[in-house]
């Protein structure tokens, strides 16, 4: 591919952000509505046209997302070693479009194919277009943080509009007058599909600009060996496909997987750090602490396309300030909305501290995220004391639990990467963030066995005496949150010492 501008002709830009970012902001916001239109519209689908129960629909949705962030490692590792960012992002791409157009065409007979095509793509796709995020900029520039931050709002921009959009249509709430009643569920999923096609076509007319930056790894091989291995890569994906489409439809088997990878990583890890120096290692430690708690984290945080998927469609009324509007649809974006109204604001809060000289470490930060989500949880809980005879209860004060849990999620998302690269030596990154991928995977995973404990406890219930028991377990859930974080702050002064100087 002709290169039509240097490495520091791009990163020598002229003031706030490189023009790049825009192309790569268009293409991260479309795939993010794929992704999180799609996420919303899971459960829901598998109680109300698959006949699952509650139970197994959180289970299978755990398993889902679970695949989704373990495949992340691989399609980077792949992107890394042979097909290079940018190839590796439009595969990825392809894949989703084509995962999309099979749920379009018939969900109900061919879900979990349409899904198994969605997560090998979202894999190639999702953990590439950041790394060229990361390359428009020399290491040392300052502009690099606002650019990151200016991202983050294409990634919920995104997950806002499909994930209001796709179920409010899906579910009816939504251009009824348009989309005919058989076809509701068809649309939703083609949705994903279009939006995607854009995202691609984005891509592709603007990746000129993008230079030498994510390129193939292998360019310099010859032509045949380069299409051989690129060969290898695509037609090794698609063989993929089957394996997990089995792994997610038996979620015994997923089980398996999660018992095993785990382990297997912290074994390898141990490996590597004999390697390392002292000094070293105890930095890695720490990194691994953290992981342990993120699991929690996204373990009670991913309850969003689960169990209050189901809570939102069975129990919520759809009324905010006189406003009409879909539950599920609110359920699944008011968190990506508050992002994008807060994430500055919460930056501005961290350097006003630190110019007096008492923002919290990232340690502290951590805890106070989960101090955040138990008093979200808690806020759902008492939910129930404004509950209709009929167990529909104020889609506004959930609307509030969703406020509170946001203020957490910007205490630990943005930072916990950002302490992955800074806490693993250079050799190791690769490995660190992987792992650190592998932890969301499984508290997605333990989210959907959390929400299929939940929804167990209310099967055959009426939807009155439901709601008690999904309020009753968010109740749990927000003390179990309290506990984590409270140990946290306890601890902090340990795991500082372990991080020595990265703050």
């Amino acid at each position: 591919m002709e290169i039509n501008q240097s490495i520091e002709e791009i990163q020598n830009f002229k003031g706030k952000y490189p023009k790049q970012l825009w192309y790569l902001f268009f293409s991260e916001m479309w795939e993010r509505f794929c992704f999180y239109g799609m996420r919303g519209m899971l459960v829901v689908f598998m109680v109300n046209h698959l006949a699952m129960d509650e139970k197994m629909a959180n289970l299978q949705y755990g398993a889902t997302q679970a695949w989704v962030y373990a495949f992340t490692f691989i399609g980077g590792l792949f992107a890394d070693k042979i097909l290079g960012l940018r190839k590796s992002l439009f595969w990825g791409g392809i894949l989703m479009i084509v995962g999309s157009v099979i749920l379009a065409i018939d969900p109900k007979s061919f879900f979990f194919i349409g899904l198994g095509f969605t997560i090998v793509g979202t894999g190639f796709f999702k953990p590439n277009i950041s790394s060229m995020v990361g390359q428009l900029y020399k290491n040392d520039d300052p502009r690099r943080d606002a650019g990151f931050s200016f991202f983050y709002m294409g990634v919920n921009l995104g997950a806002l509009i499909g994930g209001y959009i796709c179920i409010a249509v899906a579910e009816g709430s939504m251009w009824q007058s348009l989309v005919p009643e058989n076809l509701r569920w068809n649309v939703g999923f083609g949705f994903a599909a279009v939006v995607m096609i854009i995202s691609l076509l984005t891509f592709t007319q603007t990746q000129k600009s993008l230079g030498p930056i994510g390129l193939s790894p292998i360019n310099h091989l010859e032509n045949s060996s380069k299409k051989r291995l690129e060969f290898f890569v695509i037609i090794g994906s698609l063989l993929i496909v089957p394996l997990i489409i089995l792994m997610v439809k038996n979620v015994e088997y997923t089980k398996w997987f999660m018992i095993f990878i785990g382990p297997l990583s912290l074994v390898y890890l141990l490996i590597e750090m004999r390697n390392f120096s002292f000094s070293e290692n105890k930095k890695l430690v720490a990194a691994v602490i953290f992981m342990l708690f993120s699991i929690v984290f996204w373990a009670f945080f991913e309850q969003s396309g689960g169990s209050l998927s189901l809570f939102a469609a069975n129990n919520l009324n759809n009324d905010i300030l006189g406003v009409t509007l879909s539950p599920n649809g609110v359920n699944n974006a008011a968190n990506s909305l508050f992002v994008i109204g807060f994430a500055a604001i919460v930056g501005l809060v961290w350097l006003w501290m630190n110019k007096r000289k008492f923002e919290p470490n990232t340690v502290i930060k951590f805890g106070l995220a989960f101090l955040f989500l138990a008093a979200g949880f808690w806020i759902f809980y008492y939910t129930k004391f404004f509950a209709d005879a009929n167990g529909r209860t104020s889609l506004g004060i959930f609307t509030f639990g969703w406020f509170i849990i946001t203020f957490g999620e910007l205490c630990l998302s943005p930072i916990g990467m950002s302490a992955m690269t800074k806490l693993s030596p250079q050799k190791t990154q690769a490995v660190i963030m992987g792992m650190w991928f592998l932890a969301s995977a499984y508290g997605q995973y333990f989210a959907g066995i959390l929400g299929a404990n939940i929804a167990e406890a209310s099967e055959n219930a009426s939807n009155l005496d439901k709601l008690n028991v999904y309020a009753n377990g968010y109740y749990q859930l927000g003390i179990y949150a309290l506990i984590a974080g409270v140990v946290l702050i306890i601890i902090s002064p340990l795991i500082k010492k372990l991080m020595q100087e990265v703050k």
